[in-house]
């Protein structure tokens, strides 16, 4: 169960109300890097956490429940810049700028105006689960594979590629309300990285590593498993890197350069099937 308070996790407070940057933090809230997709990925990675502890559980699920706020936030965020977007041609200013061409039916329209159209005509100048362009959120970015380990790597690439959408809103507003918000979000986004590399250094590196690490090894070709294939087509060798030479991350085999070759057959299928709808000569 959850419970809520009627007041912002942090403060949001908007100077100079801009419909463009709400089009904007859309993206924060239902874009792949958004709010939506790290508080319904962590919910569902904590409703299926198995082990003999439940302490990831419980780190998850407040994780989410905190997520849960910065979607208010934003929404709020969203809600404030619309507040002087005019709404009607008649309206003072809206003959002016983007806004006015946008209410006039002029060249600006596309996706900007669809976006604030939208904002006016669907949901009374207020934020939508969907990115800046629109498109609606739809779970198919919300990683939850069962797999701890697996999962502290999704989530610290979602908290990194979320962190870089704050940053680039950070330097696309001057307001000093959305840049004190942005500036609280960045540091949490800066927490969440922190925590889910403490989880995979606290399972251990070399110990969960390859994953799953439940899986036989000696059942892989293990003439494969820590060879980088160089793909050029002369046979040059690929520049050197961590990734080529030495011990490999799990300790339990040296890094080595294979050139990628072919090595089955060309595919060749049997004739189609006369219930098929194919060409008779396909059938021969």
């Amino acid at each position: 169960m959850f419970y809520f308070d009627k007041k912002l996790q942090y403060p949001v407070r908007v100077e100079t109300p801009d419909p463009l940057f709400a089009r904007q933090l859309q993206q924060a809230i239902g874009g792949i890097e958004g709010e939506i997709r790290v508080c319904m990925q962590y919910f569902f990675q904590g409703w299926g956490s198995r082990g003999p502890t439940t302490k990831y559980r419980d780190m998850l699920l407040n994780t989410a429940t905190e997520e849960m706020g910065h979607i208010e936030m934003l929404a709020t965020a969203v809600a404030l810049n619309l507040d002087k977007a005019p709404v009607s041609e008649q309206e003072s200013g809206a003959a002016d700028g983007i806004v006015g061409s946008i209410m006039g039916g002029g060249n600006t329209k596309g996706v900007i105006g669809d976006m604030l159209q939208r904002h006016i005509l669907s949901t009374g100048l207020a934020a939508f689960p969907a990115n800046a362009d629109g498109v609606p959120f739809d779970m198919s970015h919300v990683y939850a594979s069962g797999n701890l380990a697996a999962d502290m790597y999704c989530n610290v690439a979602a908290e990194s590629t979320g962190r870089v959408l704050a940053v680039r809103l950070y330097n696309a507003t001057n307001d000093p309300g959305m840049k004190d918000m942005l500036g609280f979000m960045i540091a949490r986004d800066t927490m969440h990285q922190q925590q889910w590399l403490a989880v995979i250094e606290e399972l251990g590196e070399k110990a969960h590593l390859p994953i799953p690490n439940s899986f036989d090894q000696s059942k892989e070709n293990t003439k494969y498993s820590y060879a980088f294939f160089g793909s050029a087509a002369d046979g040059t060798p690929p520049m050197a890197g961590r990734w080529t030479d030495g011990p490999s991350l799990d300790g339990k085999a040296q890094f080595s350069v294979m050139q990628n070759a072919p090595l089955g057959e060309e595919p060749v299928l049997g004739p189609a099937r006369s219930d098929s709808a194919a060409q008779k000569e396909q059938m021969a």
